[in-house]
């Protein structure tokens, strides 16, 4: 006999997050923990902010040997901390990752795949991220001995200092790169210059050299550098104390992050060249300490990023207290209309010089792995297991998001480190040279924090989050592929199967 049957309907969820994981709190997304919207890199540093500093925490930061790896690598924990890394721990030992077992390969399918677990080119044609076309991020490198420059100068071709010429020997340049062999001679005639070339050719000695020459001629003839962040600042300063050794010649750095007061004092006491970020330059303009009038020269380092990080109103004002009769340098690996604008009104009949044949350099194998959101620190744990990982800068948009990250890795066992404008200079300083020197794999760093680093041999950079922009793109994969050396970028892009 037929027996009717009451259904009953119960109304489900399908829930996005795998069996036994934490359904993100409010004001959370996929890609992990969000935070308020913090200010940008250029702003003041705070207080505190070593690699292993906590917001929270008021304790001082741990030394910079001290990174936090964990003994043995646990599976990654929804409630963890993001405010920095934990206490103990060190490098002595190696984690075991015996239990750990690697997710396979990430990617599409399709005919041309690429070797890092996407299709190479995959998805339509036109694809974008960020507004940005998928196909900007694949070139395949090419060996940069078939396009060699053969450079029309030697060194001794423009009449240096023999001083200067065996300080260069020393740092063992032996050959002018293409925009030294064009910019050197230019300067040195007094014409007003706009150099484009791509990071990592040798600015910095294109204009150093040259002016280094008008300072010996002129005892009383100063210059004014002007760098998008302190690093490069630094680096610049570096530079100019490694060519002009021995010759009694003063420079003071001016920048953000470091006590004014002893800016100040530095520059009481005489100097050649002023090497600083447009900011700290304008502060010490106002209080009286730095008088432009009295400067005969200025270089405009990286003019494209400080337009990016909104210098561009200071890099205006301190031009106009300049003297009309002046020597202007603009160097930059982008040329936006807003900086030909600001060269149209500052420079007399510029000689412009471009050694750029693409906008990334062509010895910078560049790809795009291709991976669900949820799936990303897996497939770098992947990839930085690789031997041939060895020097690895990592880009995140937001400082946030930059200690997030770095935890991570220094709880898989990884040599990480972070790099973000709420620290310290000093470590700031020691990030740098910690990848440097080979004592960690990985910095993981802002845009603004990494712009002008000059690290010789990074073997890869990885944009773990796509970049705003294309020129933001530029700037990240120059940090790789310096010079003659080749490197590798990696774009980390949704997998939309």
């Amino acid at each position: 006999m037929y027996q009717s049957k009451t259904w009953k309907v119960v109304r489900t969820s399908v829930s996005p997050f795998p069996s036994g994981a934490r359904k993100p709190s409010r004001g959370t997304s996929s890609h992990g923990p969000s935070f308020s919207r913090s200010k940008s890199d250029h702003s003041a540093p705070r207080s505190a902010g070593a690699s292993s500093y906590s917001p929270r925490s008021g304790s001082a930061p741990t030394a910079a040997r001290s990174y936090g790896a964990s003994a043995s690598y646990a599976p990654r924990s929804t409630s963890a901390s993001f405010g920095g890394a934990p206490r103990s721990g060190g490098f002595s030992r190696r984690p075991s990752f015996s239990s750990y077992a690697p997710r396979p390969r990430y990617g599409g399918g399709g005919s041309r795949r690429s070797s890092y677990g996407g299709h190479r080119g995959g998805g339509s044609f036109g694809t974008r991220h960020n507004g940005i076309e998928e196909r900007l991020f694949i070139n395949k490198a090419k060996d940069v001995e078939i396009d060699a420059y053969v450079p029309k100068h030697t060194f001794a071709d423009f009449n240096l200092h023999p001083e200067l010429l065996k300080n260069i020997t020393f740092k063992g340049y032996k050959i002018p790169s293409p925009i030294q062999d064009q910019a050197i001679p230019t300067v040195i005639t007094g014409k007003d210059v706009v150099g484009v070339a791509n990071t990592g050719t040798g600015k910095t000695a294109a204009f150093l050299l040259p002016l280094i020459m008008k300072i010996l001629a002129n005892p009383g003839h100063k210059v004014m550098v002007l760098a998008p962040t302190r690093e490069l600042a630094q680096q610049i300063e570096t530079e100019f104390r490694a060519f002009a050794f021995g010759m009694h010649l003063f420079s003071v750095i001016a920048v953000g992050g470091m006590p004014i007061y002893r800016q100040m004092r530095d520059l009481e006491r005489g100097f050649s060249i002023v090497i600083g970020t447009p900011g700290r330059v304008k502060d010490l303009i106002e209080r009286g300490n730095i008088k432009m009038e009295k400067f005969g020269s200025i270089v405009l380092d990286e003019a494209d990023r400080m337009l990016d990080m909104g210098f561009i109103d200071d890099i205006r004002s301190i031009l106009k207290e300049m003297p009309k009769e002046r020597q202007s340098l603009f160097f930059s690996a982008t040329m936006p209309p807003e900086i030909k604008a600001l060269c149209a009104t500052f420079l007399k009949e510029p000689a412009h010089i471009s050694v750029k044949t693409r906008d990334t350099a062509s010895n910078v194998d560049q790809d795009v792995v291709r991976v669900s959101p949820h799936d990303r620190i897996e497939k770098l744990h992947e990839l930085l297991k690789t031997a041939d990982f060895k020097k690895v800068l990592i880009f995140r948009e937001m400082k946030r998001h930059v200690e997030d990250l770095g935890v991570e890795l220094r709880k898989r066992g990884f040599k990480a480190l972070s790099l973000h404008g709420d620290m310290r200079n000093r470590e700031r300083m020691s990030a740098v040279r910690s990848l440097t020197t080979g004592e960690v794999q990985v910095v993981v760093a802002t845009d603004v924090a990494a712009r002008g680093i000059d690290i010789k041999d990074i073997t890869h950079v990885i944009n773990y989050d796509v970049p705003k922009d294309y020129e933001t793109y530029v700037h990240r994969v120059g940090r790789t592929g310096r010079g003659s050396s080749k490197g590798s970028a990696l774009t980390f892009v949704p997998d939309n199967k």
